[in-house]
């Protein structure tokens, strides 16, 4: 996707401190990592039209994270006394790396809240008895921690066929049975959306509305939280550089960037050690890969790179739960 981009827009996003037209690039400083993202590996039981991370069933460029992997990481939160509140999961789809119930406990294990992105298909459906007794032992167990463990299932459209446009034929009616159980067992859970530009944002909040109340789901379309509206990825159109006066135009503050205080944890194939990148939209750029401990990673990002620009700044998108 970085080669896309390039190809398009050669002069764009090249260096990191200088913008195409002369001014400085946009910097966010690092204030503390307050969540910290784990990429189980880039292998999916699907295969979406505009993937950023081009997950598939064949795509391994991310090998699985191991439990050891995550141990260490959350041994060094522990030791440093890192500003530590959340852990988010993400792939591909977690609930295939073979590790994912034994890191999903040890995160809860130590307090942390715990997000979880998944498309709620068959590789989370052989996952059930283990998830419900991860229900029981930190759900239902030490008084209101019913909300450290929260499901965010991507549904890209309120319609059948936008969806399965996006994530194929069949995959509309298994994600909803998904969505289903896990409500029906009491699990915390978010819609993560997209928006579309021949859509607004009102209409598209709308169809949710009207496909929650159809479910019978307990969400609230109009709620962010509950309802989640990623920008659109379209690495076909142009966008504009952030420079650093972009931040008193738009009105934006460096410090409500996600590299500000966040990074994700990847295990690249081959590699002898795990890596710990900028963002969870560039696990493949090397201009983002900051080392290989959580300590390393703790500096100024530039934000080189078309997803800064689309999807944070001006997309006002964030990954957070």
């Amino acid at each position: 996707m970085d080669e896309i981009a390039q190809s398009i827009f050669p002069k764009k996003f090249s260096d990191p401190h200088i913008t195409a037209t002369g001014e400085p690039r946009a910097s966010v400083s690092f204030r503390g990592l307050e969540m910290l993202w784990l990429n189980t590996g880039t292998l999916c039981n699907l295969t979406c039209a505009h993937c950023y991370i081009e997950s598939s069933p064949r795509n391994d460029r991310l090998a699985y994270l191991t439990r050891g992997d995550v141990q260490a990481c959350l041994a060094e939160i522990k030791s440093r006394n890192l500003p530590t509140h959340e852990i988010g999961v993400t792939g591909g789809e977690p609930f295939m790396n073979p590790d994912i119930m034994a890191i999903l406990s040890d995160c809860l294990a130590q307090g942390f809240r715990l997000l979880v992105l998944t498309n709620a298909m068959k590789p989370m459906w052989q996952h059930r008895d283990e998830l419900l007794a991860l229900k029981r032992q930190y759900h239902e167990k030490g008084g209101g921690n019913g909300a450290k463990l929260v499901f965010r299932v991507s549904l890209d459209h309120y319609t059948v066929e936008g969806h399965e446009q996006e994530r194929g034929p069949g995959s509309w009616v298994v994600a909803l049975q998904g969505v289903d159980w896990l409500l029906s067992h009491g699990f915390a859970v978010h819609i993560a959306g997209r928006t579309f530009t021949e859509e607004s944002e009102e209409v598209i909040r709308a169809g949710f509305a009207g496909l929650f109340a159809a479910q019978s789901w307990d969400l609230q379309a109009h709620d962010p939280h509950d309802l989640l509206l990623f920008p659109e990825m379209d690495e076909t159109r142009p966008v504009a550089e952030i420079t650093t006066s972009c931040w008193k135009i738009l009105g934006v503050s460096p410090s409500e960037m996600m590299c500000a205080t966040s990074r994700m944890v990847v295990r690249r194939r081959g590699a002898k050690n795990i890596s710990v990148v900028a963002c969870t939209l560039m696990p493949y750029a090397p201009a983002f890969d900051l080392g290989t401990d959580l300590r390393s990673a703790e500096m100024e990002v530039a934000l080189n790179h078309p997803h800064c620009a689309r999807f944070c700044v001006l997309g006002g998108g964030t990954c957070s739960g």
